[in-house]
């Protein structure tokens, strides 16, 4: 790619050691990991050495690893799956008003099922009041589910407070994982399912992962073969489950590091933007928020024209979830937190990784106030 990335927290790009990884499953030893024969087993052996790499950066047990083809697949196997094999126990289910498109969309799905969903309201920094959870709690809730890092601002929420509650009421507690996973160290205690993703930690698409915890009782979304105990039949994505458990292996050994040099880049970027437009609110919680993200509103343009603008300067950058970059409405995240529509308007997403430079900082930090004021002069913002 010739362009300056500024998109990580929609996708990285995959590291050359996890696509060397990869190759030989792809080439020689293509072999279908259910069969019994040598080769096969090697591809089968292959997909449980992953499961290992995958299972010690979530600090949880192998056995308890679920593959699925992404973040999107794990959140309506882990929502979808417990909520049916547990609908005896009752309908009441609870999330927040911020969640991803993947789970908000499985809520309003159960609606139609008959279960009672109560979407939880963020403050003014994005965060869930814990508090507030526990007087929605009820006889009938069986399950919460709330992300960890809200993949469009950052913050973080306090989800150690609420499996504390949740145990204490009896209620299942999922997590989406997916933004915090191989960027934070956390241990698979904090939740009773939790989903992670591949190509968040430069792995490859196509490979996620639902962790389940002990005596958690879920049934597959799919019928069919024996594949990953039964919850998710069908033949194995190899070589990308190959490289999820490559990427896993080097979070564990580089996450530090990188959380040093990115979070001073971060701050470098959002202090240089600030002195060089005005106008600008920065979102999220100011110190419980993801080192490598900055979200910002730009008074008097509209986000489109600025994500297309920076990208005929050559950055890549979002406006929002990648998952909602087609729809002309303005982030609901940004909404939920009180934000009038007009003044989120011109929201930015800036997600760094580990492949930024300063070079890259300060290239943006001296084409964007030209774009800002080109765009305000014309008045194109909507």
């Amino acid at each position: 790619m010739d362009k300056i990335y500024f998109d990580y927290n929609s996708s990285t790009p995959i590291d050359k050691t996890v696509f060397k990884k990869m190759l030989p499953y792809l080439e020689a030893n293509f072999a279908n990991p259910s069969a019994i024969y040598s080769v096969a087993q090697k591809a089968k052996n292959a997909i449980e050495d992953a499961r290992t790499l995958v299972s010690n950066l979530l600090g949880a047990k192998p056995k308890g690893i679920i593959f699925t083809s992404g973040g999107t697949e794990a959140n309506n196997l882990a929502i979808k799956g417990f909520c049916f094999a547990n609908r005896g126990k009752g309908n009441h289910i609870i999330t927040s008003k911020i969640e991803h498109s993947s789970v908000l969309n499985v809520f309003s799905f159960l609606e139609t099922k008959g279960f009672n969903v109560t979407y939880l309201d963020v403050d003014r920094h994005g965060i869930v009041n814990v508090d507030q959870l526990e007087g929605c709690i009820g006889n009938e809730t069986i399950l919460v589910s709330v992300m960890h890092v809200n993949n469009e601002i950052g913050t973080i929420q306090p989800v150690e407070k609420i499996k504390a509650l949740c145990d204490k009421r009896k209620v299942c507690f999922h997590v989406d994982a997916v933004q915090s996973f191989g960027k934070v160290a956390f241990d698979a205690s904090f939740a009773d399912l939790i989903t992670v993703s591949s190509h968040k930690i430069y792995g490859p698409k196509g490979a996620g992962a639902l962790c389940v915890g002990n005596s958690i009782n879920i049934e597959p979304l799919l019928h069919g073969g024996h594949q990953e105990e039964g919850l998710r039949p069908g033949t194995e994505n190899v070589s990308s489950i190959v490289g999820f458990g490559e990427a896993c292996r080097l979070r564990q050994q580089d996450m530090k590091t990188e959380e040093v040099k990115v979070r001073k880049l971060r701050d470098s970027l959002e202090s240089g933007i600030l002195k060089g437009i005005k106008g600008i609110k920065v979102n999220g919680h100011p110190e419980k928020k993801l080192y490598n993200t900055l979200n910002i509103c730009i008074d008097g343009v509209e986000a489109q024209n600025l994500v297309i603008n920076l990208d005929m300067r050559g950055f890549c950058a979002s406006s929002g979830s990648a998952c909602q970059a087609k729809t002309p409405e303005v982030s609901y995240v940004l909404r939920a937190m009180g934000m009038l529509q007009e003044d989120c308007a011109g929201a930015l997403r800036l997600s760094l990784g580990k492949f930024n430079k300063e070079s890259d900082i300060r290239a943006l930090i001296r084409t964007l106030p030209e774009i800002v004021n080109n765009l305000r002069a014309s008045g194109s913002h909507g």
